[in-house]
């Protein structure tokens, strides 16, 4: 069916008719498989992950399906991001170049690390680092590169990757948002030293909280770090328990439920992911061409898997404001919200006052680092102009064509 609006319609929010008058499809994300797995969990009579056997058959499946050797089960996303820091040896003082826009989740264990969050600018069109950004922002402090594929869409990694190795830098994936991402062919989470995942509620697959980090060098020594740094610094392999402890680490292990739960998921991923992809596709090219409007843009050779779905208004070619046209796309049936965080990070509170800590300045104070309105132009104007719409594998196909006519309906009234 074509979803084409050729003609200005009257705007459902003044008295025209809607453009989706039908509930959006939903599903059921957990089912008798995970109540199995949990099931025989249980039956183990233990739910720590060294005795039983769920975390490491979660890890295992998970290895085949991403092609990796070693990977290491953490308490959440956050957590796997702190880890992978932790086993790349981020300490005191070091400068990380990462993202301004995204969840506080990737700030977090650079700070723990005592470490300093530096943020280069993105890309107008995919929302992801712009590499002559990140170089810009290098100094003799810089030790790691957090690179974030926000919304399922993977970042220019080829360069990345060649700016780190040029500069001795560790480059760590940020990928809670990126399952069965692909660039150039390959899977995010596996181009960088580390991948980190999340399985939140609120991403691909749940297990209500957990997180995952691919150790890519394919060292078992690196493993060992990784592994061993998730869990307080102990070293338990095989039926050995190492306690010496050499420095401090936290305890972001992951129980055996959230393990039996990732196995049954981790089998739907493949399906999840292609669904995603094939609506947040579509909707591109049904929004592609329309005035005041630019799609969330995705490389030629690489996949998006679409956590949600980032346009962009271009303001110039309307006569609305963000927000007006925000609530005429609700009006149409099709639910959305302007922006994604509130600003970029730098502009919170806790870099506006340089306080990590309650009354102190560390690890600031170690670092020239400033957090100035404009360091990121690009980031900040996507903020200002960009409307989120959610994906899911749930939606069908005539849902996905309603929010293409949504859009399209709304965009071409409020045309200039």
């Amino acid at each position: 069916m074509s979803s084409d609006v050729t003609v200005q319609e009257e705007l459902a929010l003044n008295g025209g008719p809607k453009v989706k008058n039908t509930p959006f499809g939903t599903g059921k994300r957990f089912g008798l498989d995970e109540a199995k797995e949990l099931l025989e969990a249980l039956e183990q009579n233990t739910l720590f992950y060294h005795f039983g056997a769920k975390v490491k058959k979660f890890l295992n499946d998970f290895n085949k399906l991403y092609g990796v050797k070693y990977s290491v089960a953490a308490s959440s996303g956050t957590a796997a991001i702190h880890v992978a820091l932790g086993a790349a040896g981020i300490t005191v003082g070091d400068e990380v170049i990462t993202s301004p826009i995204t969840d506080q989740g990737t700030l977090v264990g650079i700070l723990y690390q005592n470490a300093i969050p530096v943020f280069a600018d993105l890309d107008p069109h995919t929302y992801n680092l712009d590499p002559q950004s990140v170089e810009a922002r290098i100094t003799p402090r810089t030790k790691a590169i957090v690179v974030v594929h926000l919304a399922g869409n993977p970042c220019d990694m080829d360069p990345l990757m060649e700016i780190a190795r040029r500069y001795d830098l560790k480059v760590i994936e940020d990928c809670a948002q990126s399952y069965l991402t692909r660039y150039k062919g390959r899977l995010t989470g596996t181009i960088g030293d580390y991948g980190c995942f999340s399985t939140n509620d609120f991403k691909h697959i749940s297990t209500g909280d957990g997180g995952i980090v691919t150790v890519n060098s394919g060292s078992e020594a690196d493993f060992h770090t990784a592994h061993a740094f998730a869990d307080k610094n102990y070293q338990r392999f095989g039926t050995t328990v190492m306690r010496d402890l050499q420095y401090v680490a936290p305890n972001y292990r992951m129980t055996e439920l959230q393990g039996a739960v990732g196995i049954a998921q981790l089998k739907k991923l493949e399906w999840i992911c292609s669904v995603r992809t094939r609506h947040g596709d579509r909707i591109t090219e049904g929004i592609r061409g329309i005035p005041g409007i630019q799609p969330h843009q995705v490389k030629n050779g690489n996949t998006c898997t679409y956590w949600f779905y980032m346009l962009r208004l271009k303001q110039e070619e309307l006569t609305c404001t963000r927000e007006e046209f925000s609530k005429a796309l609700e009006a149409e049936g099709i639910p959305n919200q302007p922006g994604y965080i509130p600003t970029v990070v730098y502009r919170q509170p806790l870099f506006q006052n340089r306080q990590a800590y309650p009354n102190s300045s560390f690890p600031f104070d170690l670092s020239d680092v400033s957090y100035e309105p404009g360091l990121c132009p690009n980031a900040e104007l996507i903020l200002m102009t960009a409307l989120r719409i959610g994906i899911s594998e749930f939606h069908t196909d005539q849902d996905v064509e309603d929010i293409i006519r949504g859009i399209q309906k709304v965009a071409r009234y409020y045309q200039k």
